[in-house]
């Protein structure tokens, strides 16, 4: 009661009332969500402390007099996370202690500061005069610089501002750093998502009435076919009824397990025919974990996992040739063989003679070590070659056809 007590006083010496402050508060810690929103969030401090600039220098790179930061003020990319000049080897706010605020007065007379080299050069240009900030501490990424400025016809920045300031720090912090594990795991899993594109297997997550929430982009080819499996609405169906009735029992019995632990570990596999009577579709279905408190329709609940046996593998030319050392030549018929065109298909496709398509299979066999045309085969599907970011030749790609529902792919989130 003390605190509020005090908290209360110290928000209307401030100007600003508690309803103020929690909108402040909740502005700042919407920051971890979204750069957008801690960009907001600076904006709302930019107005609260009647500054020009408030600015958050989120790392000095090895670049001289350069720091990549996010600003609220009117400045050229305003609200985005730029490289912007930065005097860092010159300014005089470098070594403060961490996580507490200082102003210019108590680093240096205004003298002092008029006739330092970072302001003449730098903080004059941009009419800083004023300068009051803190330099935040964090356990994973270093020191991040919070610095908020007003101009020279502008009142100085007072102990009340100070004390208000402080008080927002610990909320910076937690924000910031809340912001960077998002991005790392978002990071880490778009990368997986890219790897199982590349390595082409659809995936599609399933909430707990059987709707797909996701679903990435060679969910979306396969699907484009409806052959053996198809979406109708958001629902994720089988061909044939019997097919349809074993599948939605596997993603029951995955949403169910969910709740029971001495399932959790077993996956549920199924064949799915195919009208064309090519070689059915493999899928596997298991639960997806979630935290214990998340209810409600629309969670995700299992995710789907879908090969096509006979669908052709993106293959990035660049890495076949660096790691078997192939000539460009040799890459391209290993690619065509890998895809289970025999010689003389692989031969004409290629517009080259079939002694010549052989004197290159012999050096591929060299090379990779193998004896026959299978083996090769084998050994170009369980390397890396599909995971490669380089020059993708993507082998037997299809058009997507699937128009609703307007789902969001894993691989651009």
């Amino acid at each position: 009661m003390t605190t509020i007590s005090t908290m209360h006083f110290q928000s209307i010496e401030n100007g600003l009332s508690l309803d103020d402050y929690d909108r402040i508060i909740g502005r700042i810690h919407d920051g971890a969500l979204e750069t957008e929103y801690l960009s907001e969030a600076l904006e709302e401090l930019r107005g609260l402390f009647q500054a020009n600039y408030v600015t958050l220098i989120l790392r000095i790179p090895g670049v001289e007099d350069v720091g990549l930061m996010l600003v609220a003020g009117d400045i050229e990319g305003s609200g985005k996370v730029i490289y912007s000049r930065y005097l860092h080897s010159d300014t005089p706010f470098s070594n403060m202690p961490a996580d507490r605020v200082f102003t210019v007065d108590d680093v240096m007379s205004f003298q002092e500061w008029e006739s330092c080299a970072y302001y003449r050069d730098y903080s004059k240009l941009n009419d800083v005069y004023h300068v009051m900030g803190a330099d935040i501490s964090t356990a994973d990424s270093g020191v991040l610089r919070f610095r908020i400025t007003r101009g020279q016809s502008q009142p100085a920045f007072t102990e009340s501002d100070k004390a208000l300031c402080s008080r927002l720090v610990p909320h910076l912090r937690r924000s910031v750093h809340v912001h960077n594990l998002l991005g790392r795991s978002a990071s880490l899993g778009n990368l997986y998502a890219e790897a199982v594109n590349r390595l082409s297997v659809a995936t599609l997550v399933l909430d707990e009435t059987g709707s797909v929430l996701q679903l990435n982009d060679v969910a979306r080819d396969l699907l484009g076919h409806t052959d053996g499996l198809k979406l109708v609405g958001s629902r994720l169906e089988a061909s044939y009824p019997s097919d349809n009735r074993e599948l939605h029992k596997l993603i029951r019995d995955a949403v169910e397990s969910k709740d029971a632990p001495q399932l959790r570990e077993t996956r549920e596999a199924l064949s799915i025919a195919r009208p064309s009577g090519e070689v059915s579709l493999g899928v596997v279905v298991e639960p997806i974990p979630g935290a214990e408190w998340a209810e409600g329709r629309g969670q995700p609940a299992v995710m789907v996992y879908i090969r096509d046996a006979v669908g052709k593998s993106q293959v990035d030319n660049r890495v076949a040739k660096e790691l078997f050392n192939f000539t460009p030549a040799e890459t391209m018929l290993a690619l065509q063989l890998a895809n289970g065109l025999s010689l003389e298909e692989a031969a004409e496709n290629l517009g080259i003679m079939r002694n010549t398509a052989r004197a290159h299979l012999r050096a591929i066999f060299s090379k990779t070590g193998v004896r026959r045309q299978a083996e090769l085969v084998r050994v170009m599907l369980n390397s890396v070659v599909s995971l490669g970011r380089g020059n993708v030749t993507p082998l037997g790609n299809r058009a997507t056809v699937i128009a609703q529902p307007q789902l969001r792919s894993l691989q651009s989130r």
